[in-house]
């Protein structure tokens, strides 16, 4: 009954931001959104999404062709990519919920210069502000990251969504950080 993308994609998990987003959008002036990787749009699917366009955009081919089949309509469509190698398709914001994380740092940096050279005016990720360090990892697996500090080292987001708290008081709160992609020089979310 839970989603097979994680227990951060749970409607339960992500209602803080299923309700924030749509009048985020609108206050950005955003009318597109790429969602960067969709998964299994189990908690996107609840979201108001009458106010922006929407494609969903996963590696994962069997899972964009049933997502596909089962919620394309004139505003909702999806698409195979790879967030780290490209290209992205325009939208006016990038939504890379619960991504990064499972990224290397190499990927990570990768998936922001995508996101830069998509043309994209808005960036929207996870970041957990308060973070002492970041710890690179392998791919797939999980750690949280402060977007603010190094490798990545971006300005302080724009705007932010509170997400949840870990219960047991281990990581700081976690976010989704709104940035201008145009705030971000080459040095900052990834080169290359």
């Amino acid at each position: 009954g839970g989603s097979c993308s994680g227990p951060g994609s749970s409607p339960e998990a992500a209602r803080g931001v299923a309700l924030a987003l749509p009048p985020l959008l609108a206050r950005l002036g955003a009318r597109s959104l790429l969602d960067a990787p969709c998964g299994d749009f189990g908690w996107m699917s609840g979201v108001d999404r009458s106010g922006f366009d929407y494609v969903g955009g996963d590696i994962v081919a069997p899972l964009v062709a049933e997502l596909s089949t089962r919620h394309s309509d004139a505003r909702t469509r999806f698409v195979v990519l790879d967030l780290a190698r490209g290209p992205l398709p325009r939208a006016d914001a990038v939504l890379c919920r619960d991504a990064l994380v499972h990224l290397s740092f190499r990927l990570a940096l990768a998936a922001l210069a995508r996101v830069r050279e998509s043309g994209a005016t808005w960036l929207l990720a996870t970041t957990f502000p308060g973070l002492g360090r970041n710890e690179d990892c392998v791919t797939g697996l999980w750690r949280p990251l402060d977007l603010e500090k190094a490798p990545f080292s971006l300005p302080p987001p724009v705007e932010s969504i509170r997400e949840q708290a870990d219960p047991e008081g281990r990581l700081p709160e976690k976010h989704l950080g709104v940035w201008r992609l145009a705030d971000l020089s080459p040095s900052r979310g990834g080169a290359g």
